[in-house]
């Protein structure tokens, strides 16, 4: 049986679920081959709520969470209306696959429900002919503000800065469902999601973990470094990618900052670097990823936790606080729950990724929406950052042909 397949058909029908994927990718801390939840018995609206809860929870956190909570810091741009700051729901049903076996929690009528759908059921994604494409900034307004930072870079105002902009595609989208499948085939992704609330649909591609808690374990994996893959010979370009000196600087001070903000809830002495500048292949590019570890403070709790590390290094920059504050002048766009995370809490336990390679979708607007960032340091090139925004968004464009 073709689960994916067979769970999409099935969240069709849905206003509120989560399907989270590894599509197939190990690593040493992944627990879940994949997570399908659905319906809503209890919301936890902050993180604090979740402290001591030992049941399921899926859902997300919002970039602006921490602008507004934490930080004090106000977007120029037009709030966004799509997603809660913080939401994680309990669910009526839920369904895992773990090591090869399916297992099943709470109303065991889900089950059935996802093997009433014929395996040879058409499931395609469809939409107007013709979607209007919108950027929020241009190409000649991008380079010259990628100017303006490495300025800012040289004058020592921060060290780096990930700048991100965002497409918009205007037009009715029907099985939204169809067109993640489609998403999920094209590029799949170690923490891929499809998520749904009510009016706001998230597609998710994402190849980067942001947090994991294992026991009094703390994990993070951020990717800086981007190389477009062409199919020919990946040994070469993993090389290439692995001695590029801006790339692995770039890494470097996400992974200093990364240890920086989890030393803030850990033992002293327990933050380690277990993976520096890694080489990891997906689908259309090659990433470069760091693993930090560390064992969590008895002391602190769940919000303490998500207070230190969001929002994420690698979406941000060093030092955190001077550049999303920059962050909130130079882009235009609000990103809402681009640069967020979407995941889980389990019985103590806790799985969140990154959200990027992603579309967002509004109901009642009609309109999807895809951000593409990347890191600017004094090494920057423009026209470079530029094209590497093509290669992370090629996934998304293919499936957005007519």
């Amino acid at each position: 049986m073709d689960w994916i397949k067979q769970i999409l058909l099935h969240s069709e029908k849905q206003k509120i679920c989560c399907l989270l994927t590894s599509n197939g990718f190990e690593d040493d801390y992944g627990e879940f081959e994949w997570i399908y939840a659905v319906g809503e018995k209890r919301v936890f609206l902050t993180p604090k709520e979740l402290e001591g809860f030992n049941g399921w929870a899926l859902g997300h956190i919002s970039y602006n969470y921490a602008n507004n909570e934490f930080k004090n810091l106000h977007s120029v741009n037009t709030e966004d209306s799509l997603w809660d700051e913080f939401n994680f729901f309990e669910p009526l049903k839920i369904i895992w696959l773990k090591r090869g076996e399916c297992r099943i929690q709470g109303d065991s009528s889900l089950l059935k429900e996802l093997d009433e759908f014929p395996e040879n059921e058409s499931f395609e994604s469809s939409f107007t002919s013709r979607l209007i494409n919108k950027l929020s900034t241009d190409q000649r307004k991008y380079l010259a503000t990628v100017e303006l930072i490495k300025d800012k870079i040289e004058s020592g105002v921060f060290y780096e800065m990930n700048y991100c902009i965002e497409h918009s595609f205007s037009g009715d989208v029907t099985n939204l469902a169809g067109l993640f499948y489609s998403l999920n085939k094209s590029a799949p992704s170690p923490f891929a999601s499809f998520y749904k609330r009510n009016n706001s649909v998230l597609l998710c591609a994402s190849p980067e973990r942001f947090l994991r808690k294992i026991n009094n374990t703390l994990i993070s994996q951020p990717i800086k470094g981007t190389l477009k893959r062409s199919g020919i010979n990946d040994f070469e370009e993993r090389a290439l990618l692995k001695n590029n000196s801006k790339d692995r600087a770039e890494n470097i001070m996400i992974v200093d900052l990364v240890r920086n903000d989890l030393s803030k809830v850990s033992k002293v002495g327990t933050v380690s670097v277990k993976e520096l500048c890694e080489i990891y292949t997906f689908s259309h590019v090659h990433q470069m990823i760091s693993t930090i570890e560390s064992t969590i403070k008895a002391s602190a709790n769940i919000d303490e936790v998500i207070d230190a590390m969001f929002p994420m290094g690698s979406m941000t920059g060093a030092p955190k606080i001077e550049v999303m504050k920059h962050i909130q002048q130079l882009e235009d766009f609000n990103r809402g729950l681009y640069s967020g995370s979407v995941g889980y809490f389990y019985n103590g336990d806790f799985d969140l990724n990154v959200v990027i390679r992603s579309l967002e979708y509004c109901n009642t607007e009609k309109e999807l929406r895809n951000a593409v960032g990347g890191a600017i340091t004094y090494d920057s090139i423009p026209i470079n950052e530029w094209e590497e925004g093509v290669s992370k968004s090629a996934a998304i464009r293919e499936i957005l042909k007519p």
